[in-house]
């Protein structure tokens, strides 16, 4: 081989020089020589010797080719390494030449892509045997190739190679269901006529399956001792289920987490199977970290408030074995509080351990707070009550931690105000607000006129529709200044009389219904009862009321509600109780049909007065339709002068209403009519309620 190489050089070299030298050559015949000859050794002698090979070359001769002349000598130039010559614009005309219009290019498609384009397609159908049986046909169409390709392909090739990835996702799906020993074949069948369809026929074979044998865990020491086997849901002989494991796995390490074990990690699975057994021996590694417990808080980011108010809003204490559904707890609450963009909460060791071995680790806040100040409106319309527009602007961190700045205006054709209002919430305690504002009013309503100045405050812990709570519950005062009087007085200025109240409101509510503003299974019940004191010495009396409802679903689209009402004011007569204090019914959130707090006791001018016992009750049967709803309902109530509700005289109305559902609640479209509507008092045959949120 290596003379071979040399003599393949030379001719390479000789065929090089003959073009160099630009001269004819005439055939030469190599020279007669004898061979050499052949060493003792072959492996330590080359198969022919560089003088040989050498000698057996041609000789190059120059017989035709005249002498050339010498060649003159170059004049030497001087220039500089690397300098490259000027060019300038006259050196090219074309360079200065304008570029040609667009409109002389040749825009025409690609004919080679449109002929790709055009090509024909074939048709195919896919057959699939043997996955009907194991339960494999509704997980294998949606990742099939063949399936996807909707039996079009550009050709035999294409159906093959999907085929091909079929068969190795039928392998996959077989062994997540412990088929560990099934077989797939497939064959591709020419239709039996032109233009017929190609039949790609799937073959499954899943053979036996195989089932857990021993299950094992290999882990630290945990307490209790059985902690992960117990948390590890698979049993022997079960069948060997991917998803079942995963599954059993993702459960491992929720339960230490919720055990005490907040770094736990879950390590590799080994299943060593038995082909004679057909069983499986299941062992899991798990890495426990330290068992531990609630240290102290710390926080980082962009801070809406420090780590001393994060301990507010935890409901554990220090020292208390660790539980991730405490933290989830509290990035809630933080998240409830709406002052962050995002915020997240992780554990921290810290490498101090109690008595009992196990670490106390910290809770590290990550917070990135939002925007503070909102400004929003809300607008509605009832008849009786006519059109109520407010408006609010509110800064929730203003006084941190949590101390809200809230200014409402109100705006309407019967009610007009302004409301000032500090709010703190999560004072010293998780849930708990604080409150208090001053509010300037008048309200202009068929039964009543009256101007009020009032200072308010109350402890409160109520529902969200971020945080709805089972109890929720509030106490507080109310000091109240107003000049009222009804509707009968010819001149208010002249016949209006001055209160002055003392009122000590408390309310509890218990709460079991699924949704803050658009429950539809659960009940309600609250209790409202306000003690009022006149500090001008009229007298004083207690007003209680009670309200329950209850939700019924029927079916996945429809919901009925019912609602009932029951009121009384204890100690006082009726014409020493400032109007606006007292009882009335009727409008959109009591009996619908009837114009706003008309019902009850008339005086002789025709006027609702009030009364100091109430009854209400509604029925609705909401049916929903996507975002669209439809609710026929139909209400019942009266108000009373007596203090206990006589239940005579009951008035009716009922109608059907429209809502749209949004993100944020249902907005709600009522029109009622009364059924035994009272002509005398001007009563409308038609009524109209907009809002937000469900009637109840």
């Amino acid at each position: 081989m290596l003379g071979l190489g040399l003599l393949a050089t030379a001719v390479q070299a000789q065929e090089t020089a003959q073009e160099a030298t630009a001269v004819e050559v005439p055939p030469v015949k190599p020279a007669q020589q004898e061979a050499p000859p052949l060493p003792d050794s072959p492996q330590d002698a080359p198969i022919i010797t560089d003088d040989d090979f050498n000698a057996a070359l041609p000789p190059i001769e120059t017989t035709t080719a005249p002498p050339a002349e010498p060649t003159p000598e170059p004049t030497p130039v001087e220039t500089t390494p690397d300098a490259l010559p000027e060019v300038t614009a006259t050196d090219d005309p074309e360079l200065d030449a304008p570029l040609p219009a667009l409109e002389g290019y040749d825009v025409q498609p690609n004919q080679m892509a449109a002929a790709e384009e055009a090509l024909p397609e074939i048709r195919y159908v896919t057959v699939v045997d043997g996955l009907h049986d194991i339960h494999l046909n509704d997980e294998f169409k949606p990742l099939s190739a063949l399936m996807n390709g909707k039996g079009k392909a550009a050709n035999v090739a294409q159906v093959r190679a999907r085929a091909t990835e079929d068969e190795a996702l039928i392998l996959r799906l077989l062994k997540s269901q412990g088929y560990y020993d099934g077989t797939v074949t497939t064959s591709l069948a020419q239709p039996s006529e032109p233009g017929g369809a190609v039949q790609a026929h799937i073959v499954v074979t899943p053979g036996p399956a195989y089932h857990f044998g021993l299950i094992m865990v290999d882990s630290q020491p945990t307490l209790p001792p059985d902690l992960i086997r117990n948390a590890l849901p698979l049993q022997p002989g079960e069948q060997i289920i991917a998803t079942h494991v995963l599954a059993a796995e993702a459960n491992v390490s929720v339960i230490m987490q919720q055990s005490g074990y907040p770094f736990v990690k879950i390590g590799d699975r080994d299943i060593l199977l038995d082909g004679s057994k057909l069983t499986g021996d299941y062992t899991l590694k798990v890495d426990t970290g330290h068992r531990s417990r609630f240290g102290g808080f710390k926080s980082d980011g962009k801070e809406a408030f420090g780590a001393d108010h994060v301990a507010v809003l935890t409901r554990f204490s220090k020292g208390d074995l660790y539980d991730n559904r405490k933290v989830d707890d509290l990035r809630e609450a933080l998240v409830s509080t709406g002052l962050f963009r995002s915020v997240a909460v992780e554990p921290v060791a810290t490498g101090t351990f109690a008595d009992d071995g196990s670490e106390y680790v910290d809770l590290l806040v990550h917070q990135q707070r939002g925007p503070y100040r909102t400004i929003a409106g809300e607008f509605g319309y009832s008849t009786g009550e006519g059109v109520t527009a407010t408006a609010s602007w509110q800064n929730r961190n203003k006084f941190p931690p949590e101390g809200a700045l809230i200014i409402t205006a109100a705006a309407g054709t019967q009610e007009q105000g302004l409301t000032t209002t500090f709010r703190r919430s999560n004072a010293k305690k998780r849930d708990r607000t604080f409150q208090l504002s001053s509010a300037l009013t008048h309200n202009i309503y068929d039964s009543y006129e009256a101007y009020t100045f009032n200072v308010a405050g109350s402890v409160a812990r109520v529902s969200t529709p971020l945080w709805q709570k089972v109890w929720t519950w509030s106490y507080g005062f109310d000091l109240a200044a107003s000049r009222e009087a009804t509707d009968g007085v010819v001149n208010f200025s002249d016949a209006a009389d001055n209160y002055y109240i003392a009122a000590l409101p408390t309310k509890l509510a218990y709460d079991r219904s699924d949704s803050l503003l658009n429950p539809a299974t659960g009940y309600r019940a609250s209790a409202e009862v306000t003690p009022l004191i006149s500090l001008s010495g009229s007298g004083s009396s207690i007003r209680t009321v009670f309200d329950a409802s209850y939700y019924y679903p029927m079916g996945a689209k429809a919901v009925i509600a019912a609602r009932s009402r029951l009121g009384v004011i204890y100690g006082g007569e009726l014409d020493k109780i400032p109007p606006s204090r007292r009882l009335y019914a009727g409008g959109g959130g009591s009996v619908r049909g009837y114009a706003y707090q008309q019902l009850g006791p008339h005086d002789t001018t025709g006027a609702a007065t009030g009364g100091l016992s109430l009854f209400e009750a509604s029925v609705e049967y909401r049916y929903r339709m996507g975002d669209i709803g439809i609710v026929p309902f139909i209400d019942i109530g009266q108000s009373y002068a007596s203090t206990t509700p006589s239940f005579s005289d009951l008035r009716v109305g009922f109608g059907i209403g429209a809502r749209l559902y949004t993100n944020f609640g249902p907005i709600r479209i009522d029109v009622a009519t009364p059924v035994n509507r009272d002509k005398t008092n001007g009563e409308p045959q038609i009524a109209l309620y907009v809002g937000i949120g469900q009637a109840f």
